[in-house]
């Protein structure tokens, strides 16, 4: 009795959840933000409100948690009485990652990715790897492909769906402990999920209909 009401308090706080992040992609898109189709933009992204509709996201763009995108700066603004603000772009199939800052008036991408903590104050180039503080290009985004698909033929393999649910079994996670001993693994197949529609990432629909 208890886990049956354990389970359903879940499944209800999911469905919260779900409901008002979905609510916030159509208030900020109301607002005059662009926000493409399939885009993973979660609770966790801080989005400059006021200045939303200075922001645009193309699609299949993914963010990591705690990302940050300003569309305005203000710390001049006692010395010089004026503020700045920009527009922010990020092209279709940009993935930023975890804890990024974007600051105002610049461009991303297309087809870039943007490492985790990095701050980035001038524009990116289109299909490049780029890291740091400030963010620069670091490889282009064909190198950084060529090591991955180079290191798949050698490397442990697991099908997205041993991962379905997000419970493990105890031997599949000794499975997986022993795989990454002596270095990474691979979970094969989340992308063609997520383009089926059958992946468990939250994405927004084209239209200003959040999915």
């Amino acid at each position: 009795m208890l886990q049956r009401a354990w389970n359903l308090g879940s499944a209800l706080k999911r469905r919260w959840d779900r409901a008002r992040l979905e609510n916030r992609w159509r208030t900020l898109r109301k607002m005059g933000m662009h926000i493409g189709e399939n885009v993973f933009l979660p609770e966790s992204t801080w989005i400059d409100n006021p200045f939303c509709y200075l922001i645009s996201i193309g699609d299949w763009c993914g963010f990591g948690n705690g990302c940050l995108i300003l569309a305005h700066d203000a710390q001049m603004e006692e010395f010089i009485d004026a503020s700045k603000i920009g527009r922010v772009i990020i092209h279709e199939s940009c993935h930023i990652g975890a804890r990024t800052l974007i600051l105002p008036g610049v461009e991303i991408g297309p087809r870039t990715i943007v490492a985790a903590g990095s701050v980035v104050l001038k524009s990116l180039p289109p299909e490049t790897v780029c890291a740091g503080a400030p963010a620069r290009p670091v490889m282009s985004l064909e190198q950084y492909l060529r090591g991955h698909r180079a290191r798949l033929k050698t490397r442990p393999q697991f099908p997205c769906a041993d991962f379905a649910g997000g419970a493990l079994t105890p031997q599949k996670q000794a499975e997986i402990m022993a795989a990454v001993a002596d270095g990474e693994a691979y979970v094969l197949g989340g992308f063609t999920e997520e383009r089926e529609g059958r992946g468990g990432t939250p994405r927004t629909k084209a239209n200003s209909k959040p999915q």
